[in-house]
Parts: C-alpha cells; structure tokens; sequence
C-alpha cells in the first residue's frame, strides 16, 4: 500500500506541474490573439483598396490580361500549404495537410501535375517524412509574420506563373490556409489565387456616394502589370496573418483542453490516493486489533 501512495503522489505532483505549464502557455497565446487579430484588421483596408482597384480595372476595361484569363488546358498547378513552425496547436497544421490532400487528389484526378510550396516548418517536416518533392520551402516567422516574407513567396510564385509552361511555368495557384472565424472556430480553406478572379467590379454605392468614371494612364494593361503584384502580395499577406491569428486561438483551445484534463488527473490520482490511504489504514487498524485480540488470548 506504502509503494503505490507514493506513485499516486508522484502523479498528482507530475499532473500539477504540467498543469502550471499549459496555463502559462494558454496566457500567452491568448494576449498574441489580440495582436494577431489586430494585425489582420488593420490590413484589411490596404486589402479592400488594392481589390477594388484591380476589379475597376479588370472590369472597366477588356484588356487580356496573363493574370486575369484561365488558359484553355491547365495542365500544372501550384498549391501553397500554410502551416505553422510550432506545434501544441490541436488540429491546425493536420487541417490544413488534410485539405491540401484533399485538393492535390482532386487536381490530379482532372490531370494536372501539382506542385508544392510549403510555408512552416510544420509543413516542410510532413512532406519530408513522406518523401514528397516541394518546389520551395520557407521556415521561420509564422507566429509573426512580416510583410517582407508574403513578398517573397508572392514574388516566387508570380515568377513561376508567368513562366512558359515549356520551362515549367504553373497555369494556377492555390492558396491553403485555416481562416480566422473566431477563438473557438478556425476553419481550412482553399483559394484559388491566380489566375485572378474578378466577381464584380464595384461594391453598390450608398445614398451620400455615386460611382466614379475610370479613365486608364498610359493604358489598362499597365494598370495591371502594378497594381495585380501589389493585389497578390497584399492577398498572401492576409493569409499569413490569418494563418498566425488561427494557429494562436487553436495553441489557446489545446492548452485549454490540456489544463482540463491535468486537473481530471489530479482528481482521480487524489481520489485513489486516498483510497489508498483509507486502505492503509484500515489494515493498520486491523492488525492493531487482532495483536490486541492475540494478547488478551494468550493471557
């Protein structure tokens, strides 16, 4: 009985340290949310402007533009997977491997070669184990992401749609990623980012507004050759910022759910534990009364 009081103690302590460490770790995630959600509002005005911009001039105008007409025959398709560096995070980074998975199968079942590019080390580490080829791999900066990282991969991923399917250019690009929804809800999604789709030009104006006149310097084709990077590094961007903000709500949720089942720990092992007690002493007791019983005999 001594023996397994002393295991149950060292459990109940072992429960309550990691107890002390998923609380701490639920705290910091939950002021990062904060400034995660922050940083995805304040970058949503940039994002609507340049939008409004691109459909004006997508709209307003019938240039063909690389960067707005679907080819004929897509024959090869570039997915960005957006995962995180870190892991405690629950379901985040399988999400979004999932439904990567989920749209590679698809692709390829219409015939289209699929290829990677893979942000997180989360990410990298999963196609690693599996041996599966990546076309480029960034580690470091999703808890924070920065302007200059959305650059990069827009900047990579523009380069290698413009490119001559011959030299291995990609004819669209897919964007996954967990949205934002809310502390509790953060839900994988797949966007389809190049070629670009324009649903409609303008947003109805309100009763103090009126709709304004385009009129295009030096030409519309240009107007889009400036303004389709900016559109597609300010879009990256919003993602990474979404991805940051989801991967710190579902770090909050697990270390929740951890604290939790730490402190259902803590009441069972006690609860044996003094099951075990009670046991002790209980025999203790009666051995007391049967030497008891034993010596009045004897005499």
């Amino acid at each position: 009985m001594g023996a397994q009081l002393r295991v149950y103690r060292q459990k109940i302590k072992s429960a309550q340290t990691t107890k002390k460490i998923t609380r701490a770790m639920e705290l910091i995630a939950a002021s990062r949310i904060q400034k995660a959600q922050q940083r995805v509002a304040a970058s949503l005005p940039y994002a609507r402007a340049v939008t409004r911009a691109v459909s004006a001039v997508a709209t307003h105008s019938r240039v063909d533009h690389i960067l707005t007409s679907r080819p004929e025959r897509i024959t090869r398709t570039a997915i960005v997977v957006m995962s995180s560096d870190r892991g405690l995070a629950g379901a985040f980074n399988s999400n979004v491997l999932r439904e990567t998975g989920e749209l590679a199968t698809k692709l390829q079942s219409e015939g289209k070669e699929v290829v990677y590019y893979l942000v997180g080390r989360k990410a990298v580490a999963y196609f690693a184990f599996r041996r599966r080829a990546s076309e480029q791999e960034w580690i470091g900066g999703t808890d924070t992401p920065e302007f200059e990282l959305a650059k990069e991969i827009a900047d990579a991923i523009t380069e290698r749609f413009v490119r001559a399917e011959a030299d291995g250019g990609v004819d669209e690009v897919y964007l996954v990623y967990n949205r934002f929804v809310s502390m509790l809800v953060q839900d994988p999604e797949t966007v389809r980012l190049l070629p670009l789709e324009v649903v409609e030009g303008d947003e109805a104006p309100t009763a103090e507004e009126t709709l304004p006149l385009y009129e295009f310097e030096p030409e519309p084709a240009s107007v889009l050759d400036a303004l389709l990077p900016a559109y597609i590094e300010s879009r990256v961007f919003n993602a990474l910022l979404q991805s940051a903000a989801s991967k710190q709500a579902a770090t909050q949720k697990a270390m929740k759910s951890a604290s939790d089942n730490a402190d259902n720990l803590i009441k069972d092992y006690t609860r044996l534990a003094n099951n075990a007690r009670q046991s002790e002493i209980t025999q203790q007791i009666s051995e007391i009364v049967g030497g008891a019983d034993a010596l009045s005999s004897a005499k």
